[in-house]
């Protein structure tokens, strides 16, 4: 599934083509890319993506999975018609935008997910906690960190779960860019990408 927008199979849509907010994060190509790799999806899964922002996973994902399902979940309205707008852009129709605040709002959701992306959201660590409750038999977890005291309660978090497989990476892009006459190498901020297993 492509759109014009996007005519391609592969992922990574370039940042600028996406609609944005002041203020509102947007998962840089790269690591959405890391994202969406650790994420193992299958054609037919069920990813609740919690703390979507400006909606990069869903609308990468959706062009993805054209027969899953994708819940984006947002806890500010702004925010989730702009997740809803960018889905429009490029053409998504499987992405589902709840507005409600992680954990609470998982309990009203249905169907249980096979993946979930968790992108933000405190406290972190029981967000965590409340998405390996719904999450199905060899379903697999991915979140992001930007600070340590997040990674280091997403790794104890992973160890209490008893989750299997577990994976951490940092990211550490830098991007070229052009600032008045000269071309320099710009970073792109690191973060901690953790993933893992439930397997009961």
């Amino acid at each position: 599934m492509s759109s014009k927008l996007w005519p391609y199979v592969s992922p990574g849509i370039p940042d600028d083509l996406f609609e944005r907010l002041p203020g509102i994060p947007l998962s840089k190509r790269e690591v959405r890319l890391l994202l969406i790799s650790a994420l193992r999806l299958k054609p037919d899964s069920l990813l609740w993506d919690i703390g979507a922002g400006t909606g990069t996973i869903p609308v990468e994902t959706g062009l993805l999975c054209p027969k899953g399902q994708i819940i984006a979940i947002e806890r500010d309205e702004e925010v989730a018609n702009l997740i809803r707008r960018n889905c429009d852009r490029f053409g998504v129709r499987n992405v589902e935008v709840i507005e409600g605040n992680a954990p609470e709002c998982l309990k009203e959701l249905t169907g249980k997910p096979h993946r979930v992306c968790i992108e933000g959201g405190r406290p972190i660590k029981e967000i965590l906690k409340k998405v390996w409750h719904y999450l199905q038999p060899q379903g697999r977890v991915v979140v992001t960190a930007s600070n340590l005291e997040s990674l280091y309660a997403l790794s104890e978090g992973f160890a209490e779960l008893h989750a299997r497989n577990i994976e951490v990476v940092q990211s550490a892009v830098n991007r070229l860019e052009t600032r008045g006459t000269h071309q320099t190498f710009a970073a792109v901020d690191p973060i901690f990408i953790l993933s893992g297993e439930k397997f009961e």
